[in-house]
């Protein structure tokens, strides 16, 4: 189930933020890391796929492969878009531009000091995560059941 128009916003008369996440694969595809949001964040607590907002003047192709240096330590090697998501919170408005992360260099490492998890699709529902990351999930379930 992957939407291939990553790069493509879609029109939205409403500010938001732009944010990239990654479902970053173990090398058989069976698990998939997943991040804890730090005391102090918007949704603090709540488990995420790792990622972040897109800086000025940088395509979300850049900016995932900055924010997954930044976090886990990892430099990107094959990711393709996977799903875009538009969510309206109370205090903001977010649009989710998820990719796969299928090959990468580097162990994957915590580096802010944020619990990370390898889980697998079976395990999703042990983990509060935030109501923008539900319909990427739910995919991640279902294609996990083909």
């Amino acid at each position: 189930m992957r939407n291939t128009e990553a790069d493509i916003p879609p029109s939205i008369d409403e500010a938001y933020l732009h944010v990239v996440a990654a479902i970053v694969w173990n090398s058989d595809h069976s698990q998939f890391l997943v991040a804890q949001r730090q005391a102090g964040k918007h949704l603090e607590h709540y488990w995420e796929l790792p990622g972040g907002k897109l800086e000025l003047d940088e395509s979300p192709r850049q900016a995932l492969q900055r924010e997954l240096a930044e976090e886990i330590g990892i430099d990107v090697i094959l990711a393709e878009p996977y799903m875009q998501i538009y969510h309206r919170y109370p205090e903001r408005n977010i649009f989710l531009d998820t990719w796969s992360v299928d090959e990468y260099r580097g162990e994957v490492r915590a580096r802010e000091r944020q619990a990370i998890s390898w889980i697998g699709p079976q395990d999703i529902e042990r983990y509060p995560f935030p109501a923008a990351d539900r319909p990427i999930l739910d995919a991640i379930r279902r294609s996990a059941k083909e």
